[in-house]
């Protein structure tokens, strides 16, 4: 009998010692990693990885918000420099982050990811068959040529969307944005509640109806890469206007009220090693914040804008409620 005892506590050991431990990481819906990558820090941290999808990056931080009390998750990877001063003023973070890899392109307060840039994607083929000039400002979209061609994401849940909003209040000025989006409303712009609706359901290379579209300067190159040989160049083209890019970068947290904030931070800085950082650009189209990771062939057909737009920090966290709220009333009521 004691020595059954015996074997069944030292299985009982055995099983504990084996043990993985949980860690949640609140992701929003464009998140994603090679499983290969994910299973690596698990084996190395005897962990397991479990990945929260909580929507576009907006309703992701509104979650986060609103759960503060009682985390989802034990860490966080989207908070972008439009949203990390509203995610800090609502006390999500913890007090202590993990250091960071030597960056490209630093956020504040946390360690970046990744970096890209918010701007108009266009359908060549449309235009080609309409024979339509493309718009060489953001004004010309205001004119009836113009009218019900242009899908973008709701600024108040989509992080390309606040993005494009405030690249438009960086390169307007606020009176000079608000009267745009008035403007736009008149002439037919739809409104999506997040990029991907926009771009797979209502952007004219999916079947959709609007053959311009805010997106990301990569993802003409996405178009080539995926579809497998199809297309030697883009079917899709960048339009860099005054006012309409913004150069968007991505961090990843360790959450306040974390039940495992020892394991958040290492999933925090593993999300900077070289083999993430080299996953990055071709999983979420993307370019690696960390120097030195080399990009995929394929980002030749990515163009880099020789300009962005954008209002101070101090403005971003202190009037951004005011200016979604604003944008809403404009556009939406």
């Amino acid at each position: 009998m004691q020595k059954l005892f015996a074997l069944f506590a030292a299985l009982v050991l055995s099983a504990a010692a084996h043990a993985q431990t949980e860690v949640r990481l609140a992701v929003h819906s464009s998140f994603s990693l090679p499983k290969a990558a994910i299973a690596q820090f698990e084996k190395d941290n005897r962990a397991k990885v479990v990945v929260i999808k909580a929507g576009d990056a907006g309703e992701m931080l509104n979650k986060l918000i609103l759960s503060r009390t009682k985390p989802i998750a034990d860490a966080v990877y989207g908070i972008d420099n439009t949203s990390i001063g509203k995610a800090q003023q609502a006390g999500i973070l913890a007090d202590k982050q993990p250091a960071s890899a030597p960056l490209n392109a630093a956020m504040p307060v946390i360690p970046a990811v990744d970096y890209g840039y918010v701007a108009l994607n266009y359908d060549k083929q449309w235009f080609a068959q309409k024979k339509l000039l493309l718009p060489q400002s953001l004004q010309d979209l205001t004119k009836p040529q113009y009218k019900n061609l242009l899908v973008v994401p709701n600024p108040a849940t989509s992080s390309p969307g606040l993005a494009f909003l405030l690249a438009n209040i960086g390169g307007m000025g606020e009176e000079g944005a608000f009267q745009w989006w008035g403007k736009m409303r008149a002439n037919g712009v739809k409104v999506a509640k997040g990029w991907s609706d926009a771009y797979y359901t209502d952007f004219t290379r999916n079947g959709g109806a609007y053959p311009l579209i805010v997106s990301y300067a990569t993802s003409p190159a996405a178009e080539v890469y995926f579809s497998k040989g199809k297309y030697q160049t883009p079917p899709t083209g960048n339009l860099f206007l005054k006012g309409g890019v913004f150069r968007q970068v991505e961090g990843a947290a360790v959450l306040k009220g974390a039940q495992q904030p020892a394991l958040a931070a290492k999933l925090v800085q593993w999300l900077q090693n070289r083999a993430v950082q080299q996953a990055v650009p071709s999983e979420m189209w993307v370019y690696p914040a960390v120097k030195g990771t080399p990009l995929p062939k394929v980002y030749e057909f990515a163009q880099t804008p020789k300009f962005t737009d954008s209002p101070s920090r101090a403005d971003i966290n202190s009037k951004q409620k005011q200016w979604v709220s604003r944008w809403t009333k404009t556009v939406l009521r």
